[in-house]
């Protein structure tokens, strides 16, 4: 039973009289496998050019998962269907300030999700090099190759959104206080959207009030949090 893991084959163990424990099923599944003694999963296709079958070995990377309390950039990817027109917001969230970034495009590419991710990186101030998000395709490739130019790349465990919190509380206030109001210029006109979403995020981060920093917008709450030399409220005003 080449695809049953370590539980289900406790449990067929156990109906047959196994004492062991799960634990111990999986300590001789994985010895199994580094003697070589289990079947490597293979993808069998065809060959356009020769009719033959191509059989391929799957190669499986090992993940990295976030330590309870790092701090990373939490993104995701909010898909809507608007009179069967698809569109795609990527949001974005430091974990610690709770500063936020979010951007809509019509692909779903992992070249728009790197575009995004510098765009984050540029606007989110001391935004953490270090991201987190799912196993989705638009986090792979270039995007992946992009987060470790500077830092880590974690992903959450499959079908687990609640290891990615923060930015999913966020999906859920963008989606409650812009996006329905917004669909219909979501759908025709995506630049526009920006447009508008860029002043929603400013006064989300700048404005509106956050339960976890004490009813405190994210950067209200980060300058105060400033020693006063280092209190940069007037360069506004300050001359080159």
């Amino acid at each position: 039973h080449p695809r049953l893991g370590k539980e289900k084959l406790h449990a067929i163990l156990k109906r047959d009289g196994y004492p062991g424990s799960v634990s111990t099923v999986g300590r001789i599944v994985d010895d199994l496998k580094r003697a070589g003694r289990l079947r490597n999963p293979t993808r069998i296709s065809l060959s356009g050019r020769t009719g033959r079958l191509i059989e391929r070995v799957a190669v499986r990377k090992k993940k990295l998962r976030r330590p309870q309390g790092y701090r990373v950039l939490e993104a995701d990817t909010v898909v809507r269907f608007i009179d069967g027109i698809k569109r795609y917001v990527l949001t974005g969230i430091d974990t610690e300030a709770r500063t936020a970034f979010a951007g809509a495009d019509t692909n779903h590419g992992s070249a728009s999700a790197t575009d995004f991710l510098q765009k984050t990186r540029s606007v989110l101030p001391n935004c953490p090099p270090d991201v987190q998000t799912d196993n989705g395709s638009e986090f792979a490739l270039h995007f992946h190759a992009a987060v470790e130019e500077l830092g880590l790349h974690f992903n959450t465990h499959p079908r687990s959104p609640k290891e990615n919190a923060h930015v999913e509380r966020f999906n859920r206030t963008l989606n409650e206080e812009f996006l329905r109001y917004h669909r219909s210029l979501l759908r025709d006109d995506v630049s526009a959207f920006n447009r508008k979403l860029a002043d929603w995020l400013i006064w989300y981060n700048a404005e509106r009030p956050h339960y976890a920093l004490g009813q405190t917008a994210p950067l209200r709450h980060m300058m105060a949090s400033l020693p006063a030399q280092e209190c940069q409220r007037w360069w506004t005003h300050t001359r080159t």
